[in-house]
């Protein structure tokens, strides 16, 4: 069982950093180093809400596999 909950907790975790880098792609060179670019509080419409809640999506799961293989190992 924790062999399966490793494996997903890896492959969650590739895929929300894939996520998390799809979504400051946009922002430009300054998101990437965390620099003010002013367009912070844009209204995300499309593809960029769709990332937006997959990436909510994949950290709880994240959190869930983590708190899941604590409690069977």
């Amino acid at each position: 069982m924790t062999q399966f909950l490793q494996i997903g907790l890896i492959i969650t975790s590739v895929a929300l950093i894939a996520s998390v880098i799809l979504q400051s792609k946009g922002a430009g060179l300054g998101g990437l180093t965390g620099a003010d670019t002013g367009s912070v509080f844009t209204a995300r419409r499309g593809i960029e809400r769709t990332l937006f809640w997959v990436t909510i999506a994949l950290s709880v799961l994240f959190f869930v596999l983590a708190i899941a293989l604590i409690i069977f190992a």
